[in-house]
């Protein structure tokens, strides 16, 4: 069992249920007690058992659980019944669906642009000059080209480039065992595809947590179309943070060794999936990232990137309550 501030990461077999005010978790070799004032979310990476007893207690003091497969697939969240609703935001959440879809979808493909050059120009500073045309294009014609669009399928085609050639980049930062000649998603083919689609899954569950803890609706994105059986809203708030939470957290890991194809991947499915010690390396680093903290401008006081992300949702509130612009995390307005 791992653990990072208020979220506990279970990877054992076992049972979860309630005793007294702890949860507890009972496995071959004992049980383990977690206090439930200090446990905010849990993630289940493996077969477990709950009692409908414990459920009632999670839905009623609001603790969030995410279940993964086997193959780190993405099975599902336990999303505790919705403490904060607001008809009002709800109703005018649809509406800028339908209205402004585009002044809240717009500045999100502006900030992914921004968090990507801010990421690689730490590696053009140190010596990689062929990142110079796509830099240039990130700073001087993303934004002119995301205004100019006419609608989401114009904006999502941006989206799509900026994507593609920041994977073009890797060849230049990344050693060549975590070569990509294309995203592959569903299943990952080989390490740094299944790096990347871990990391994505971790910020998007991480990113339901944070709007559960706000009136949005989770159902109601602008970036991504609303469809059935997803948090599409999380999936639009996570995209900003993913240059600077999960491609950095790579980045990190494999260029520092900390995670590497033969120690830390499945043989047996062709490197294409991390095993238990890699998943839990990539957790520990990405959960050190995202508790790190900076000195909010606007709050005047330290925040971490985690509470990043519930202030964009808190930021899309007043932009669909009050028509105040919505600009997403930069982490060049950070200091």
């Amino acid at each position: 069992m791992g653990k990072s501030s208020d979220t506990r990461y279970i990877f054992s077999t076992g049972d979860l249920y309630q005793k007294d005010f702890s949860i507890v978790f009972r496995k071959e070799d004992g049980n383990f007690y977690l206090p439930i004032k200090d446990t905010r979310e849990l993630y289940c990476f493996n077969e477990i058992t709950l009692s409908t007893k414990l459920l009632q207690l999670l839905a009623k003091v609001g603790i969030v659980v995410h279940f993964f497969g086997y193959y780190e697939n993405y099975i599902g969240t336990f999303y505790p019944k919705e403490q904060l609703l607001s008809g009002r935001l709800t109703v005018a959440q649809a509406l800028a669906y339908e209205q402004n879809r585009l002044k809240i979808a717009g500045p999100i493909v502006k900030g992914i642009a921004k968090n990507i050059h801010f990421v690689l120009y730490h590696y053009y500073r140190h010596g990689k000059s062929e990142l110079k045309d796509y830099l240039d294009w990130l700073r001087k014609d993303v934004s002119r080209l995301a205004d100019a669009v006419g609608d989401i399928k114009q904006l999502l085609r941006i989206e799509g480039e900026i994507w593609a050639r920041f994977y073009q980049t890797f060849r230049l930062i990344l050693p060549e065992s975590f070569a990509m000649n294309k995203r592959v998603k569903r299943p990952p083919d080989n390490p740094i595809n299944a790096l990347i689609s871990f990391g994505n899954t971790l910020l998007y569950t991480k990113t339901i947590t944070e709007i559960y803890h706000t009136h949005l609706n989770q159902t109601i994105s602008f970036l991504h179309e609303p469809a059935e059986r997803r948090f599409s809203l999380s999936l639009d708030l996570s995209e900003v943070f993913k240059p600077v939470l999960v491609y950095k957290t790579i980045f990190d890991c494999v260029n520092n060794r900390k995670i590497t194809v033969e120690k830390h991947f499945d043989k047996k499915l062709n490197y294409a999936l991390l095993n238990e010690i890699g998943r839990k390396t990539f957790i520990e680093a990405f959960e050190e990232r995202l508790n790190q903290t900076f000195e909010h401008q606007t709050l005047k006081r330290r925040c971490s990137y985690k509470q990043a992300i519930r202030l964009d949702g808190y930021k899309l509130i007043k932009h669909i309550l009050e028509g105040k612009n919505f600009v997403p995390f930069c982490m060049e307005d950070k200091k």
